[in-house]
C-alpha cells in the first residue's frame, strides 16, 4: 500500500457530503419550466400573453382552483428547500392567496389568472432571494410548515366557498 492511499484511508469521512452548486441551478430551471407550464404554456399569437394550466384548471368547477393552489404550493415547497427566507415565502403565499381568492369568481377570475401569473411572480421572488442569500435568513421548518398548512387550508377553503355559493344559488333557483 502506498503512502498516499494510507493517508486517504486515515482521514475521517466528512460529516456532510459536498452539495454540488449546480443542484440549485437545475432545481431553479425545473421550477421555471413548471411555473411557465402553469402560467404561460400556450402563447397567444401577436401578444406577450400566454395561457397556462392554472387558468385552464380554474375553468373546472370546484376542483380547478383547489388543484391550482396545490400546484403552486409545490413551488413554495421547493423555494423553502432552496433556502428561501420567511419574507420571500410570505410574499409567495400572498401571491397564491390573491390568485385563489379572485380565481373563484366565474369568468373574471379566469381572466385575472391569465394576467396575474402568481407562479411566475413567485419564481421571480425566489430568483431575487437566490441572488442575495447572505442578506436574508433561511425560513425555519416551523414557518415552512405553517405556510404549507395555510396553503392547504386555502385550497380547501376555496372549494368550500364554491360549494356554499353553488348550494345557495341552487336553492334560490329551485326555491328549496
Amino acid at each position: 500500500m502506498d503512502c498516499h492511499a494510507n493517508a486517504t484511508m486515515s482521514k475521517p469521512p466528512t460529516r456532510f457530503p459536498q452539495i454540488n452548486p449546480d443542484t440549485k441551478a437545475a432545481r431553479l430551471k425545473r421550477l421555471r419550466v413548471f411555473s411557465r407550464l402553469l402560467d404561460k404554456a400556450i402563447p397567444i399569437p401577436g401578444t406577450n400573453v400566454g395561457i397556462g394550466l392554472d387558468p385552464i384548471l380554474g375553468l373546472l368547477p370546484v376542483g380547478g382552483d383547489f388543484l391550482g393552489v396545490l400546484l403552486a404550493a409545490y413551488i413554495v415547497l421547493e423555494a423553502a428547500r432552496l433556502g428561501a427566507s420567511q419574507s420571500t415565502l410570505g410574499k409567495m403565499f400572498i401571491n397564491i392567496a390573491i390568485d385563489a381568492f379572485v380565481g373563484v369568481i366565474p369568468v373574471l377570475g379566469d381572466i385575472f389568472d391569465i394576467a396575474w401569473t402568481a407562479n411566475e411572480r413567485n419564481i421571480k421572488l425566489l430568483e431575487e432571494h437566490l441572488q442575495a442569500p447572505h442578506q436574508r435568513r433561511k425560513a425555519d421548518s416551523w414557518f415552512v410548515f405553517v405556510i404549507l398548512a395555510g396553503l392547504l387550508i386555502l385550497a380547501v377553503g376555496v372549494v368550500a366557498f364554491v360549494i356554499i355559493v353553488l348550494k345557495l344559488l341552487w336553492g334560490n333557483l329551485t326555491g328549496s
